[in-house]
C-alpha cells in the first residue's frame, strides 16, 4: 500500500514538472512570435513615415526585391533551421521579421490608421482564441491538414490569376477563404507545436520554428482581414 502511494506521488510530481516544462516552452514560442511581430510592425511604420525610403523602395525596381526577400528568407530558414546554431536561427528569424516589415510598409499608405488598428485588434483577439483552442482541445486536428493545404494552394493560384483579371469579386473571395484557412492553421499549428514538445523535448530550434509558424499565421490572418475590413485612403 505504501509502495503504491509513493509511486502515485512520484507520478504526480513528474506530471507537474512535465506540464510546467510545456508551459515554459509555449511561453517561449509566444514570446519569440510577439517580439517578431513587434519588430515587423515597427519597421513597417518607420519605413512608411519616411518619404525617401518609400520612394527608394516602391518607386524603383527595388520593390520586387523587398516583396520577394521575405519569401526567400523564410524558405532558407525553414529548410536549414535544424542545422544552424540556435543563435544563428534566431538571428535569421529577426532578419526575416524586419524584411517582412519593409514589405508591409505600404499598408500605412493604402489604409487608414484607424482601420489598421481595428483590424490588428480583431486579429489579435481571434488569434488568441484560436491558438487557445488548439492548445486545450483534446480533438486531433491533424485531419484538417489536407483541407488546409488544399485551401492554401487554392489561395496562391487564385491570387496569381487575379493579378491579370483584377476581379473585385475574386479578390473578396480569396480574402474570405484566406481568413478561414489561416484561422484553421492557427489552431492546427498550435496543437502541432505542443506535440513537438512531447516528441522533441522543447529544444530552442523547435521553439523558433514554432514561433515562425505562428508568426506566419498571424501576419496572413491580419492581411486577409485587412483586405475586406480596412478602409482605404
Amino acid at each position: 500500500m505504501n509502495f503504491n502511494r509513493s509511486s502515485h506521488a512520484r507520478a504526480q510530481v513528474v506530471g507537474a514538472e512535465y506540464d510546467e516544462g510545456l508551459r515554459a516552452y509555449m511561453l517561449r514560442v509566444y514570446n519569440l512570435m510577439a517580439v517578431a511581430l513587434g519588430l515587423t510592425g515597427g519597421v513597417a511604420w518607420f519605413t512608411s513615415q519616411s518619404e525617401a525610403l518609400m520612394s527608394a523602395i516602391y518607386g524603383t525596381p527595388l520593390a520586387f526585391v523587398v516583396m520577394l526577400a521575405p519569401l526567400g528568407i523564410v524558405m532558407y530558414l525553414s529548410a536549414r533551421i535544424m542545422r544552424m546554431s540556435a543563435s544563428k536561427a534566431q538571428t535569421w528569424f529577426w532578419i526575416y521579421s524586419g524584411a517582412m516589415g519593409l514589405s508591409l510598409a505600404y499598408i500605412f499608405l493604402a489604409y487608414t490608421g484607424v482601420s489598421i488598428a481595428k483590424t490588428l485588434f480583431i486579429t489579435a483577439g481571434s488569434f488568441a482564441g484560436l491558438s487557445l483552442y488548439g492548445y486545450t482541445t483534446k480533438k486531433d486536428l491533424s485531419s484538417m491538414r489536407g483541407f488546409l493545404v488544399m485551401g492554401l494552394i487554392g489561395i496562391i493560384i487564385a491570387s496569381i490569376v487575379n493579378i491579370f483579371m483584377q476581379s473585385a469579386g475574386l479578390h473578396f473571395a480569396v480574402s474570405v477563404i484566406g481568413v478561414l484557412v489561416f484561422a484553421g492553421l492557427t489552431a492546427y499549428d498550435t496543437q502541432e507545436i505542443k506535440q513537438s514538445y512531447y516528441q522533441g523535448g522543447g529544444s530552442e530550434h523547435l521553439a523558433i520554428l514554432g514561433a515562425l509558424r505562428l508568426y506566419l499565421d498571424f501576419i496572413n490572418l491580419f492581411i486577409f482581414l485587412l483586405q475586406f475590413l480596412g478602409d482605404r485612403r
